[in-house]
This record gives structure tokens, sequence and C-alpha cells, in this order.
């Protein structure tokens, strides 16, 4: 095996290689670095996690020469998802340090402002998803004329998505004199044939066949019915540790689902699909690879955008419909040469899918036994649970349970107002009883105060005066009733002349 040394690397590269952590080429290095400073088309083809990203942006440093007009990138990369678009400009930072290369990264999802402002103040390095670049092409925002490296990262993903006419659009743009780099996870005729107008005599690198995975990643299936899956998850993220896990399921629905459910189980979880918004996602990975999250439930779209060391193994919880899928899937794991599994659940309806994916790989997968996870157990409580949720859309069940309701609303009514009753009485009870204190003028219980004598006074006391007679009128009840009250003054005034 080379070193970087016998690659015909600058010294400038050299140092990038010592930032970027690398020891020895891994062999898409090897072999695709030394056709890119030959200044050849090239098409390379590797497993993911084996570096093809520094394949291209270390031979880059020594071939971009600067660009003097606006907003006029030297190097161009385009790639399908807007993680990945962050993982490579993280690697041309860091890369381009020594030469003090500006990279920039144009994103949908997020406001285009910023990124057009920068872009005004001079670019050498362009990342950009196709939607985005696009935008700002038919803005006249962004000079493609002096690109002299153009790289189609994760192309075989880009013909997947349909981005291949968006691709097209955006050669077209470059000038004529321009070096093309196709990178793939994997090269198949449908690659070589759909993107083969874009390369002129290209070499080829294929470090792995299509449908290779990774020697150093375990591989398992477990059988089990649709409904217990989420118990047998539970069973084995118990079992086997719940740090660092990716699940991966088809549908954004379900990511969100399984989220919620492993979050009531008491797991740091977050959720990764394309609702989500950029800065949702980005903190998403930003938490899982800090150690924040444990587990990230994300989906196909997604899938080759999670570059994170150390992930401790991967579940499909749903199995892929495209195999390929399935390779891209579990190279989120055994990274960097590192040891990792990958597991996956067969359904009924998915066993087709497990035979596709067999035969695209080209060996079977070893089933593995879970030894916490009780599939009685587990049957017994799912259909409790399902009896239970049934019951709630009965219509006699659910009429019988408004029938309680209504008797325990009358039986409260009914104590109330026996304590209103009961209050009324007492009101009652407590009311005459003042009356028949104030008619007598000595209410019970209250002591009444002797006349003070003042040190002035002697012996000589203040008569008390006697209380007035009550009138009639005054001691009648009051008539409210509408002109009665008018009627009662005038007939007590002609009492009042009668008696004179």
């Amino acid at each position: 095996m080379k070193t970087f040394n016998e690659l015909g690397l600058s010294p400038q590269a050299l140092s990038a290689v010592a930032r970027l952590g690398y020891e020895t080429p891994t062999l898409v290095q090897e072999q695709a670095i030394p056709l890119v400073l030959a200044g050849f088309d090239v098409i390379a083809g590797a497993k993911t996690g084996t570096g093809k990203t520094a394949a291209f942006a270390l031979p880059a440093l020594d071939l971009l020469k600067p660009t003097n007009e606006v907003a006029a990138p030297a190097m161009l990369v385009v790639t399908p998802t807007r993680e990945l678009a962050n993982q490579i400009a993280e690697v041309c930072l860091t890369a381009g340090k020594s030469q003090k290369l500006s990279v920039l990264c144009l994103v949908g999802g997020v406001s285009q402002d910023p990124q057009v402002a920068k872009l005004k103040r001079g670019v050498d390095i362009l990342i950009a998803t196709p939607g985005r670049l696009l935008d700002l092409m038919n803005q006249q925002e962004v000079n493609l004329s002096q690109v002299q490296l153009f790289v189609v990262d994760e192309a075989d993903r880009m013909l997947d998505m349909g981005f291949l006419p968006s691709v097209k659009t955006i050669a077209a743009a470059l000038p004529k004199q321009h070096q093309t780099l196709l990178y793939s996870a994997t090269i198949d005729d449908a690659v070589r044939k759909q993107v083969g107008s874009l390369l002129h005599d290209p070499k080829t690198v294929e470090v792995a066949s299509a449908g290779q995975t990774a020697d150093n990643v375990e591989q398992f299936v477990v059988h089990c019915p649709k409904e217990l899956r989420v118990d047998l998850l539970r069973a084995l993220l118990k079992e086997r540790g719940s740090e660092r896990v990716i699940i991966f399921v088809r549908t954004r629905r379900r990511a969100d689902s399984l989220c919620r459910r492993l979050k009531k189980m008491g797991y740091r979880v977050e959720a990764l699909h394309s609702d989500r918004s950029q800065n949702q996602r980005d903190r998403a990975l930003r938490n899982f690879a800090e150690g924040a999250t444990d587990i990230l439930v994300a989906t196909d779209v997604l899938a080759r955008g999670i570059d994170v060391d150390s992930v401790s193994y991967v579940v499909n919880f749903d199995l892929p419909s495209v195999p390929a899928d399935y390779v891209h899937r579990i190279g989120r794991t055994g990274r960097a040469d590192q040891s990792g599994a990958a597991i996956s659940f067969v359904i009924e309806e998915t066993r087709q899918d497990l035979a596709a994916i067999e035969k695209f790989i080209h060996r079977s997968i070893p089933e593995l036994k879970v030894s916490s996870f009780n599939e009685e157990e587990s049957r017994a409580e799912a259909v409790a649970r399902a009896n239970s949720r049934a019951a709630k859309h009965d219509p006699d069940i659910a009429q019988a349970v408004q029938e309680l309701k209504k008797r325990k609303k009358r039986a409260n009514r009914a104590k109330e107002s026996t304590s209103g009753k009961a209050e009324t009485v007492l009101g009652s009870a407590s009311l005459k009883q003042a009356r028949t204190e104030a008619a007598s003028g000595s209410p019970s219980g209250r002591k009444t105060k002797s006349p003070s004598r003042s040190p002035h006074q002697g012996a000589k006391t203040t008569p008390s005066r006697k209380p007035k007679k009550a009138t009639a009128a005054a001691s009648a009840k009051k008539d409210c009733r509408p002109g009665r009250a008018h009627r009662a003054t005038l007939k007590q005034g002609r009492r009042g002349k009668s008696s004179r």
C-alpha cells in the first residue's frame, strides 16, 4: 500500500492530510488522486465511509487557480442532500485552511440572502444542492463560467432522486474546458449510461462492486410479527445498548411516530427526515454527534447525509424496498475501519425485499436471537392494547361510558341540591332568630355595656332614649309591584288629612 507522499500531492496538500487525520490512503484515495492530478475525468465507486470526499478535495488544492470574477467559483461540487453538502464543506474548509480557500455551501431550507452576499465577496469552492443552485442561476446571482473542476457526488442517489435533468442543466452552464469527477457508492450500467455524456474519456476507479458491503459490519435479521416490532426494538435496545444507534424507517410519518414512542420509554431520541427544517436537521445531527441524543430515527432520503463516527449499530425497522438503499443504510456504521453491526426486522410483507437484498449483496444474512424478547408475552400485551383501542371505538361501550358519566353527573347535582336545601333551612332559622332578638332588644349571648361614667359628672347618669314605635307603613312588608309604592304613599297621605 502506498503512502500519501507517493501520490504526487504537494506539501500544502500533505499538510491538509494531517489536518484531516489520515495516516494512510484508502483504496479509492490511492487510485483516484493520481488520476485527478493528471487531469483525467474520473468515475470512482467505493464503499460508503472510505474517504471519497478527500479523494477529490486533496488533489483540488493543487489544481485550482484563483478566479478574478465576482461570484465565480473555481470548483463546483453538486450533491443530493443538504447534510452531505455541509459535510463536504467541512472537509474542504479543513483541507484548504493553509491556502485560505473560501468555501460556500448553497442549500435550500434557509434564506438565500446571506449566501448571495458571500457569493459576491468571492468564493473558491462552491458546494450546492441542485435546487438552490438552479434558483440562483436563474436569478443570475452565480457565475459558473470560471469552473475548472466539476464534482458530482453520490451520483447514483442523484439519479434515484430524479436530479439528472438538473445536473445536465448545471453542466451546460460550465465552460467547455473543465475536469469532471463523478463519485458514487455504487456504479452500474444505469449510472454509466445516464451520466456518460457529462464526462470525456473517463478513467474508472471501482474499489467496490455494486452491492458490496463493508467487511467490518456484522449483518443480522430478526423475523417478527409486524405489530410486535416496537416491543422487539425495546428488547434490542435494552440488550445491546441505546447509545449512538440509528434506526431507519420508510416514511416520515413512521419516523415521527416511532420517535414519540421511544421518548415515552425514556430514550433520548430525535427524528431526521425531509419534513424537518434545515435548522432542526442540523441540530439533530449535532446533538447525535456530541452525545446529547442517543438515537436517531431517519428515512432513506437522509441515509447518506449521516456521517458520524462510532455509530454502535444500525436498525432497519423497515426494510428498504430498493436493495442499494440497504448498502447505504448499513454504511452509517463501521466507518473509518471501525466495527459495526446492522440488524434488520423482517415481517411477512418484507420477505421478498429481504430476498432481493441478499441477492444484491451476494450473501445470505444470518438470523439473530434477541434473548430478552418474549414473543408470547409481547403478543398478549399487544392483544390487550388492541382491545383497549377497540373499546374506545366500540359504540356499545361508548354508550355505556356516556350513560355512566350522566349518572355521575345526576348524582353530583342531587348532592349539591341536598346540601343547598340544608343551607337554606339553616339560613332561615338564623334569620328568624335574628328577628326575634331584634324585637326583644336583648340579643342572646350579647353583653350590654353599662353607661360609662365621666369623672366630671359624678353619680349623674344620662337617661337612655326609648326606641320609637315602628309605624304601620314602615313595619309592613314592602310591596315592590309596579305602581304599588306610589298608591301606598297617596293612601298614607289621605289618612293623615282625615286624622287632622
